[in-house]
């Protein structure tokens, strides 16, 4: 039986278990998927114990730590600085980067001509692959974050009204907001939301967050972080069976 699985913390919602065990019963795959909930990303090299290891995806907060315990990664991840993908290879563990891939198919269909300027929330290993993906579609990119302000970062205490109509995509790509912690958000100013904005929350439980909530009380376009999983995990698949 191969041996599939996530690694990250505090993963027990995990969407990629019930993803994969649904899709190994369909197709009737001699396969389980797994989660290896870590405390620390030094527990990492102890999951190998579990026999026939096939692959791995990796969540927060781990996209980013675990780069130094894989013996090579692919030019997108490399690219990118965050591994979501970690496909095993004649003992070899080679990290890859499906998330941009799921995050920029799941938002083409949504985009408009006023989407021209983006404000990502947060600036963890996922906001990394969401950069990837808006530099690809020559979209310009703010970050916003807790602690850092240059020119390509603003502090989430001097993001102002102005900031927000100026920048018609927004991304949260911070935990906030995730179940069970569901009336959290990140604080930004909401009244400068109006209806040409488009809301992307990566979280996807709940599937409605207070995030994409307030946009939808200003009449925003708002997509939550469903359909992307579904297509990296897609494309994590295709990897693992190259």
């Amino acid at each position: 039986m191969k041996v599939f699985g996530l690694i990250g913390k505090d993963i027990d919602y995990s969407f990629s278990r019930a993803y994969f065990s649904e899709k190994f019963k369909l197709q009737n795959l001699d396969c389980v998927y797994q989660n290896f909930d870590l405390k620390t990303i030094e527990e990492f090299p102890h999951i190998f114990k579990t026999k026939n290891m096939a692959g791995l995806n990796v969540t927060i907060p781990y996209k980013e730590a675990v780069i130094p315990y894989l013996d090579t990664l692919d030019a997108e991840a490399q690219a990118i600085g965050a591994v979501n993908t970690i496909h095993i290879k004649n003992n070899k563990l080679i990290g890859c980067n499906t998330d941009h891939y799921g995050f920029k198919t799941s938002l083409i269909p949504h985009l408009k001509s006023e989407h021209k300027k983006a404000l990502i929330l947060g600036t963890g290993g996922a906001s990394k692959a969401v950069v990837y993906a808006l530099e690809s579609l020559e979209i310009e990119v703010k970050f916003v974050s807790r602690s850092i302000h240059n020119k390509h970062t603003i502090n989430y205490n001097d993001l102002s009204v102005d900031d927000i109509q100026e920048h018609l995509l927004i991304i949260n790509c911070t935990p906030l907001g995730t179940h069970p912690n569901i009336e959290e958000c990140p604080p930004i100013p909401y009244s400068g939301i109006g209806r040409h904005h488009l809301l992307f929350d990566l979280i996807y439980n709940p599937a409605e967050t207070k995030f994409l909530s307030h946009g939808k009380k200003a009449t925003a376009k708002t997509l939550n972080g469903l359909e992307m999983l579904r297509l990296q995990a897609e494309k994590s698949w295709g990897i693992w069976h190259s």
